[in-house]
């Protein structure tokens, strides 16, 4: 991990014996990580030279909040209720209730087996049924616990005489249930499960009549924080911030449909000492500030640049600057209007990539944790947790070769200082059981070092399995066709805004060249234009693994073929033109018809449907949207293989009405994979 610091910034991360001199440098710098890719902009320090004092809960304008409450009571007690409460949940429990799982084919049979386990091993308590999808053709599914339980009862004066004779044991005594057509025992015991094509159909049907609510999962949080996107202030959101804005929405809707209530975080850069720059600057250009407008203003990326341009030239401006940092941090109002001023016209342009992408967060930026970083370093310290290190406070973190630091030798905080107050806020004031921090992979370390010191603290529980707990999403790099860096011809980083405004328009130029202008009202054209063209952007990053790089190409992500948005979407709209030709009450079907999976075609189609709640699961609770989207595309592909199949005739056939259910049920589930994508379904092209 290395920094670019600009200005006479001498040491780095890594060397907290390094000095800062406040009196002479802007105390700017971007972190990056090893290939040089700029990260999510949450995460450029704005080091705090100098104490942190009360500042505003968010960005509008005056007053401010009073002080927050005293913590350094409340560390241990609150810290150690969090623990003792949620330490035995585990990441894989469901809640008991039998219609809270309805949706999980897994969990159904878990059930199921559960059963059967106590009664073949009645001396082995605590066996977890291990439940899962097959992919070869002697099951819809396998319980893989017999060799595992061999394991443990062998030698024991057991019945058995291995791991086929457990396996044998568990299907036998497996209670009845209309879920289960047959079961048979393969290899060393495991235990194949042919689900029954009527309760297969029965529950499709369901879902359609109650809502494809009934298929969400429920993971054992009530609550979750979800911090991503967060740029800084007074710097253009680049295509740097689009994996962070794109996964963290994402993951957050898998959450939401899980029944999570879920705090969207933007942990905005809105405190530092280049404010003093910024706002020095914004008084010389504008005497009467409050009037400026982001008109007058202009690119807020290059009223930054000049502004540290002039910071760099003139001594006596540098000077002002330096001093205006100093009031603004005193609480001058002066000073705090012309913050927030600055802050409020960022806003109004982050706004405009959000509202593109359909993205609602919250702000809460670095200023709003700064009043609680006192007292959370106070804490720390009685607890015996942080360290003198050559003027530097730092908490030392076994396994690791660099320290914390939480306070700068000349006494000013730092990002460390901010993330832990904000990870102690969530924890006792939102009381939060699930953080999510997406950023990216090369802010690895500097997150785990801040959750070890988090548990040692004892704000959270040892175990990773255990809640409350706090992840780091770390996602790679966006490249261009030449394998580097995503830039423009001129080297300069690409703005977002721009970046979605060339994918709508590739997009609205394609339903022009196809005739679309003639056929369809201008509304039609620019709503679909949106959500292909968005739709494109989002799907080609979301489809991959967040873990790797990837390579943003227009002519790939706006393809009508393969695995992209623009394929997915017209898919959809085709399965909707299929059910508005029948002719047919889709509504009047879903009561009165009844649905059948008599063909092999139509009982795999079923089958992928039925498996939705299962891959959200597994997406939510591994933080890999690349999951669903694997879902998404395998579910196209099925449905694609039944409707082209001439023994599947959908309209005019003997089992119109059933094979129209089955066509509802996979656009309602596509719908909702779109949904939690953050992509609009078109139903028409």
């Amino acid at each position: 991990m290395s920094f670019c610091f600009p200005g006479n910034v001498r040491g780095k991360m890594g060397n907290h014996f390094g000095s800062i001199n406040t009196s002479t440098d802007p105390i700017i710098f971007d972190m990056y990580s090893t290939s040089g890719f700029t990260v999510s902009s949450r995460r450029h320090l704005f080091l705090h030279c100098l104490p942190s004092i009360a500042s505003p809960t968010s960005l509008s304008l005056l007053p401010f909040p009073p002080p927050p409450p005293p913590l350094t009571d409340l560390l241990r007690v609150v810290s150690r209720r969090l623990v003792l409460a949620t330490k035995t949940q585990s990441i894989t429990t469901m809640t008991t209730q039998e219609e809270e799982c309805m949706g999980s084919v897994k969990a159904q049979l878990a059930k199921i087996f559960e059963t059967s386990l106590k009664v073949t091993v009645p001396n082995e308590p605590d066996v977890e049924p291990l439940i899962a999808a097959c992919t070869g053709k002697f099951g819809d599914y396998q319980c893989n616990n017999a060799m595992g339980l061999w394991s443990k009862i062998k030698g024991k004066g057991t019945q058995f005489r291995g791991p086929p004779a457990v396996g044998e044991a568990i299907k036998n005594n497996l209670p009845t249930s209309e879920m289960i057509e047959s079961c048979s025992v393969a290899g060393p015991g495991f235990v194949n499960v042919v689900l029954s094509k009527n309760w297969m159909a029965k529950s499709i049907q369901k879902m359609l009549i109650e809502g494809i609510d009934i298929w969400a999962p429920m993971p054992p949080v009530k609550t979750a924080v979800v911090d991503f996107s967060s740029p800084n202030i007074a710097k253009e959101m680049h295509v740097g911030h689009l994996r962070s804005t794109i996964i963290g929405d994402t993951l957050a809707r898998m959450l939401e449909f899980s029944k999570v209530k879920v705090l969207r975080r933007n942990h905005v850069g809105d405190w530092g000492t280049q404010f003093g720059m910024l706002i020095e600057f914004l008084f010389e250009k504008f005497p009467n500030f409050e009037d400026a407008t982001e008109t007058a203003i202009g690119d807020l990326q290059a009223f930054y640049k000049a502004s540290k341009l002039r910071f760099d030239s003139d001594p006596a401006f540098k000077e002002r600057a330096q001093q205006a940092v100093v009031r603004l941090q005193g609480g001058e109002e002066k000073y705090r209007r012309a913050w927030a001023q600055i802050c409020e016209i960022s806003r109004n342009e982050f706004h405009k990539v959000y509202q593109r992408l359909g993205v609602h967060l919250e702000e809460k930026g670095e200023s709003f944790y700064n009043p609680y970083i006192p007292g959370v370093i106070e804490g720390l310290t009685k607890q015996g947790l942080v360290e003198e290190s050559q003027g530097a406070r730092v908490i030392f973190i076994e396994g690791v070769n660099i320290p914390l630091i939480v306070v700068k030798s000349d006494g000013g905080f730092n990002y460390a200082s901010t993330d832990l107050a904000a990870l102690w806020y969530r924890l006792n004031e939102e009381k939060a059981e699930w953080i999510i921090y997406v950023t990216d992979v090369g802010q690895q370390q500097h997150f785990d070092m801040v959750f070890k010191a988090a548990k040692l603290a004892g704000w959270l529980p040892q175990g990773d399995n255990s809640y409350p707990r706090a992840s780091h999403v770390g996602f790679g790099l966006v490249l261009g066709e030449d394998g580097k860096r995503f830039r423009t011809r001129n080297t300069e980083v690409v703005r977002l805004v721009d970046l979605l405004d060339e994918a709508k328009s590739r997009s609205k130029a394609t339903l022009i060249e196809r005739g679309k202008g003639e056929q369809w009202t201008e509304e039609e054209i620019e709503s679909t234009a949106d959500a292909v063209g968005y739709g494109a952007v989002k799907y080609a990053d979301l489809k991959n693994n967040r873990l790797t790089n990837y390579t943003f190409n227009f002519d790939q992500m706006l393809n009508d073929k393969g695995n992209t948005a623009v394929y997915l979407l017209y898919a959809h709209a085709r399965i909707c033109s299929i059910i508005r030709r029948s002719g047919k009450d889709i509504e009047e079907l879903m009561n009165k018809g009844t649905l059948v999976l008599d063909h092999k075609d139509e009982r795999d189609l079923g089958l992928h449907l039925l498996q939705f709640a299962e891959v959200v699961e597994e997406a939510t609770t591994n933080l890999l949207p690349n999951v669903l989207c694997d879902y998404l595309y395998n579910l196209s592909e099925i449905f694609s293989k039944f409707y082209s199949n001439p023994e599947c005739k959908v309209i005019g056939s003997d089992k119109e009405t059933s094979r129209l259910l089955l066509c509802e049920a996979t656009a309602v589930v596509m719908r909702k994979c779109f949904n939690l994508l953050g992509i609009t379904p078109i139903y028409k092209i």
